[in-house]
């Protein structure tokens, strides 16, 4: 439904779940196990990232390498004005990397690499989780969408995604009824 909205059925009702809120939150918690075993599959790029950065960013990166493959980003400095993103989490495309390592090297150098994956690795990991998560007007396969339904059924807290905005709704089917004048 334009991209945003998966429909579905169940014996209550209809379910409408937004495709983004819901992908977001079950990224988010498959991202908090795998820091938590220490193991973030990574992926090395065909063609690897490189990205015009300030002096400040390859500082941070170089001295917060650790963290970064932590997370599963490797960031190495290819050019004294630059930095090349080689390896990425899994299933991100390119300028999910670019984005999502721009934000972490913000984050590490505000906050230190290891506040970072202390006392702000929730909103780190939520930042990854919402670059990596399906995007608006993506049109999702019919197979994709039971595959994101059911990852829903098997994550915790799937009914809201990291902001606390509701990933699903049921409309029961005595509200359809009312919508169509059944029953009157």
């Amino acid at each position: 439904m334009q991209g945003i909205y998966i429909l579905a059925q169940n014996r209550r009702g209809l379910v409408i779940v937004d495709m983004h809120a819901a992908h977001e939150r079950i990224v988010y918690e498959r991202l908090k196990q795998q820091l938590d075993a220490r193991a973030i599959p990574q992926q090395r790029l065909l063609l690897p990232q490189v990205f015009a950065a300030e002096p400040l960013d390859v500082a941070t990166a170089e001295e917060n390498a650790a963290t970064l493959a932590a997370i599963g980003l490797d960031v190495t400095r290819p050019h004294p004005i630059s930095w090349r993103c080689a390896r990425c989490r899994r299933c991100w495309p390119a300028p999910t990397a670019r984005r999502s390592a721009r934000d972490v090297l913000r984050d590490l150098r505000e906050f230190g690499g290891s506040r970072v994956l202390t006392e702000r690795r929730d909103e780190l990991l939520a930042t990854l989780a919402c670059h990596a998560a399906v995007r608006a007007n993506r049109k999702l396969t019919l197979a994709e969408m039971n595959a994101l339904l059911r990852e829903m059924e098997a994550t915790e807290r799937a009914d809201q995604c990291n902001h606390g905005r509701p990933t699903w709704v049921q409309v029961a089917i005595s509200e359809l009824d009312a919508l169509f004048l059944r029953g009157q």
